[in-house]
């Protein structure tokens, strides 16, 4: 009788048809480990560990922010019509609402991501390429709840092709490839992914003022479901929003002091991630988790984690120093409360395609994304954020860095080499 692997083997198409070929060596290699490993002689990696596993590693890493922040999107749309306002209220409705909102981000996501890798993949005549595992999994992450599916599908398209493939695909990319297709649909459609609006999925703005959607035939569908099960209902959903609700963000309000901040948000909700924002960057503690997992796993540097933390806090101290405006007198660690800082140092700036590969390089790198994300920050007020244009800027002088490292270690090799000669 033969085996599984033997009869999946059997379905092997010929490699003259390219398309089939590449979609089977994709599967095929997702499925199983490689069949051989390096020979004992003159190497040192002997395990069958492939790229497609690293890449998965990095995916588990990120689920934990995508469970709570699908729950957030419903809570944040509840909260703003003033309905179970608790944040355990309702988690049925909550999730639901979330699932249907994120679960369209991530299936045109990876359908414009992938199909362009099966192309170029397929046109090069060599197996599919593992980067956009990760790639797919970001983005959803990095985007607002409510942005518009055709707009995602241009930035997906424009970072895929202009960001990697253009210059040879995986592992050849210069910049990150997620954040340059938020950085498209920011300098494209700056009204959708910026300013000083709440990121509420479910909500209409016109005139300063906010309204509520009403709830379409997916929502009906749930009803029908949760009204079997005794369950609380969307029901027809309502146009009013509650008065309680502000439209204004923690970073957007942050440039009037602290005090303006915590009068909306307490430092705890911020800090575990009830508030608005992009999906994935909200909850601090469980960002914290996936950090500390990659560390674990050998994945991402913790020498660039750390470089982050210190050149952010640096920053944000010499800010308090300076004292010019109500931004520079924020408290120096309530930055690691705001935004997304957190998810920018653990899953963006330790990319190793795009950052320092040196370890006195991955320093300096991170230092750096660390002191300019927070001068962006809060000296922008065109964009009350910064890691987004750090990273990238960082991204294109982490080769420049590297150069200067090594050339650096071979000068003083090169002295002691002569010292000891003499």
């Amino acid at each position: 009788m033969s085996t599984l692997l033997e009869k999946i083997k059997k379905l092997e198409p010929p490699k003259e048809k390219r398309f089939l070929h590449t979609l089977y060596d994709g599967f095929f290699t997702f499925l199983y480990t490689p069949d051989h490993t390096t020979q004992g002689v003159g190497v040192h990696i002997r395990d069958r560990m492939d790229l497609k596993r690293t890449m998965v590693m990095v995916v588990l890493a990120l689920q934990l922010c995508y469970v709570f922040g699908t729950y957030n999107i419903g809570h944040q749309h509840f909260l703003a019509l003033g309905q179970h306002t608790s944040f355990l209220a309702a988690i049925h409705l909550k999730l639901a609402y979330g699932l249907i909102k994120i679960l369209p981000i991530f299936v045109v996501t990876h359908l414009v991501g992938l199909g362009i890798e099966f192309y170029y993949a397929a046109k090069k005549g060599h197996g599919i390429e593992e980067g956009f595992l990760v790639t797919g999994a970001l983005i959803p992450l990095i985007m607002p709840p409510d942005i518009p599916l055709w707009i995602l599908a241009m930035a997906v398209a424009f970072a895929v092709i202009l960001g990697k493939e253009a210059f040879g695909g995986t592992g050849m990319n210069v910049v990150n490839i997620a954040l340059l297709s938020r950085v498209f649909v920011f300098f494209a459609y700056p009204t959708t992914i910026s300013g000083d609006q709440c990121w509420v999925a479910g909500l209409e703005y016109a005139n300063g003022a906010a309204t509520g959607q009403t709830y379409g035939g997916v929502y009906h569908f749930f009803d029908w479901i949760f009204n079997g099960l005794g369950w609380a209902t969307f029901g027809e959903g309502g146009r009013t929003v509650a008065d309680a609700f502000t439209g204004a963000t923690p970073l957007g309000l942050a440039s009037q002091g602290w005090d303006k901040v915590t009068s909306v948000y307490s430092p705890m909700q911020m800090f575990w991630g009830a508030i608005p924002g992009s999906v994935g960057e909200t909850c601090k503690p469980l960002i914290i988790i996936g950090a500390l997992m990659l560390i674990a796993t050998g994945i991402a540097s913790w020498r660039i984690m750390l470089s982050c933390l210190l050149g952010a806090g640096f920053m944000a101290i010499v800010f308090n120093w300076w004292g010019f405006d109500a931004f520079m007198n924020i408290p120096w660690y309530y930055h690691f409360y705001m935004g997304s800082f957190w998810f920018a140092m653990a899953f963006m700036a330790t990319d190793p395609v795009t950052a320092a590969s040196t370890n006195r390089g991955k320093w300096i790198y991170g230092f750096f994304i660390g002191m300019l994300g927070i001068i962006i920050r809060v000296m922008n007020p065109a964009y009350p954020e910064g890691w987004m244009l750090a990273i990238l800027f960082m991204n294109v002088f982490a080769p420049l860095i590297d150069h200067f490292v090594i050339e650096s270690n071979i000068k003083r090799r090169q002295k002691l080499a002569t010292a000891s000669g003499n």
